[in-house]
This record gives structure tokens, C-alpha cells and sequence, in this order.
């Protein structure tokens, strides 16, 4: 395998689908199946980026499935969760979609990151492996963590929410060729989702580094019920954003999470809707 590649600083996405620096690298990328030749010369990976390494199938198997192990999850979705990250070096390479250019540091970077959060998160919702969970994964980008919970959990129905169309149209693409009938996609602002979305409310609403705590619970406190649990994933525990939390809501857990291979700070942040609390008038 090639070098891997320093992790990607932790950046944020605001409320408002602006693109500040994100933990998981994301940038704009052209709608795939229309391929935008490159510039002559130019890699489309970026000045200074570590070129891409050949998607050795068997060796990141090997590394997935110890990493399954370890955070104690079932095996059996291992084969899809490569086919999903086949699609992600595929079109991130292309389309610089991704930062991270290295399949190994993808698979250590994305897929074991977001797989980190199912044991909690499943400790903490329906009981029971056939437990069927409704997620809303707020800001999915590339589909982190939105269909790497899908995979996983296939129980769960997952609407990946994203207002960016290229992204949106990637995570269309991911739906279509990995054939996930527990996926719905969004192209918009969480804001912005209709009624019949928000209904029943879900049990879970998820971020990955989408925006600060506040901006986050303002963003979907309109499809948050007293029940929903909002969880968001974060780098080192922000307690600066945890004491500016709006009215209205409290933070249930905070957890550090064990991200094998990863030598770097994760939290996730649990948060709820106290039952009463007003709703702003966007809401």
C-alpha cells in the first residue's frame, strides 16, 4: 500500500450547506456519470495531495473485518461496506469528492469512524437487532454517516439529507448501483424538508462534524420530537458549544469513541428536545 496520508483537519459545514474545512474532506464534486475532463496537467487530487493507491479489495477486507471485530459488530454487511467504498475512491479520485486519496486511509478515516457510532447508538435506541430505527443523516455528503449506518443496520431507514446537488446526485448513484431500498435521498436544506418527511419523528437525527451544536439543533429542531435522539460526531469534546446550546435543549451523554486504527480524539455528542419547548417561527 502507498503512504497514508495525514488525517484531514476537522472542519465544519454551516447550517445554511455553506462548506467551511470538515473532518471528513468533502468538496463539491460534478454529478457522476458526466465526467468533466481534467485540465491538462493536473491530477484533480490538488497540490501536495498524496497521489492514489490501488483499491487492494483483499487487504482492506482484512482490515475491515478486524475492525468490525474490534468495535464488536456483526460481519456480514463487510462485502457491501467495500462496495460502497470502491464507489467513494472511485468518484472521489474522479471528481474530488474526498481529500483522502488512499483507500486504506478512507477505510480508517470514513467507514471504521462512522461504524464507531453504531454500538452506541445502538445501546441507546430500539432494542433488539431487527429493531428498525428512522434516521435522518443531516449534511450526508458522500453518505458518511448515513449509508455506512444503512449498511450496517439495514433495518434502519435512512434519509440522507444534502444541499449540495452534486453530492446529493453521488449519494443517488451509491443508492442505485449498491441497491439500497433502506435509503432515501434529499436534495436540500434540512430546513426545508416537508412535512410528510418530519412524520413519524425520527428516532434518530445524526451529523458528522455538520455545523456547531447550536446551529445544528436549530437547524432540525422542527423535525426533532422529545424521543429523537441527536447525535452528533465530533473530534475533541467541544465544551465551548455544548455550554452555547439553545433553549430548550439539554445534552444527554457525551462519549468518546474508539475508532480502530485512528489515533485521534472522537466524540459523540447526544442531544435532545425537552417535550414543550417552543419551536422558532421557521419551525
Amino acid at each position: 500500500m502507498g503512504s497514508v496520508p495525514p488525517e484531514p483537519p476537522m472542519t465544519r459545514r454551516s447550517a445554511r450547506g455553506a462548506v467551511a474545512v470538515d473532518r471528513s474532506g468533502h468538496s463539491p464534486a460534478p454529478r457522476p456519470g458526466r465526467a468533466a475532463r481534467p485540465r491538462r496537467g493536473a491530477s484533480g487530487a490538488g497540490p501536495g495531495a498524496a497521489p492514489a493507491t490501488e483499491f487492494d479489495r483483499d487487504a482492506l477486507r482484512a482490515r475491515l473485518l478486524a475492525g468490525l471485530g474490534e468495535l464488536g459488530l456483526d460481519v456480514a454487511p463487510a462485502e457491501r461496506l467495500l462496495d460502497y467504498l470502491a464507489l467513494l475512491a472511485k468518484w472521489g479520485r474522479i471528481y474530488n469528492l474526498t481529500a483522502i486519496r488512499d483507500p486504506l486511509a478512507m477505510l480508517r478515516q470514513h467507514l471504521l469512524d462512522s461504524l464507531s457510532i453504531v454500538g452506541p447508538l445502538a445501546a441507546r435506541l430500539h432494542a433488539g437487532t431487527g429493531a428498525r430505527w428512522r434516521v435522518v443523516d443531516v449534511g450526508s455528503g458522500a453518505g458518511l454517516p448515513g449509508i455506512v449506518l444503512a449498511l450496517a443496520r439495514p433495518q434502519a431507514e435512512v434519509l440522507l439529507v444534502e444541499p449540495v446537488d452534486k453530492k446529493a446526485a453521488f449519494l443517488r448513484q451509491c443508492q442505485a448501483e449498491l441497491a439500497l431500498a433502506n435509503v432515501k435521498v434529499s436534495a436540500g436544506r434540512v430546513e426545508a424538508l416537508a412535512a410528510a418527511d418530519a412524520e413519524p419523528r425520527p428516532d434518530l437525527i445524526v451529523c458528522r462534524a455538520f455545523a456547531s451544536l447550536a446551529d445544528f439543533a436549530v437547524a432540525v429542531e422542527r423535525i426533532a420530537g422529545p424521543d429523537t435522539l441527536v447525535a452528533a460526531m465530533k473530534g475533541t469534546l467541544p465544551t465551548d458549544e455544548l455550554a452555547a446550546l439553545p433553549p430548550g435543549w439539554s445534552v444527554a451523554e457525551t462519549l468518546p469513541l474508539r475508532v480502530p486504527e485512528l489515533d485521534a480524539a472522537r466524540h459523540l455528542v447526544l442531544m435532545r428536545r425537552l417535550a414543550g419547548a417552543p419551536r422558532n417561527a421557521a419551525g
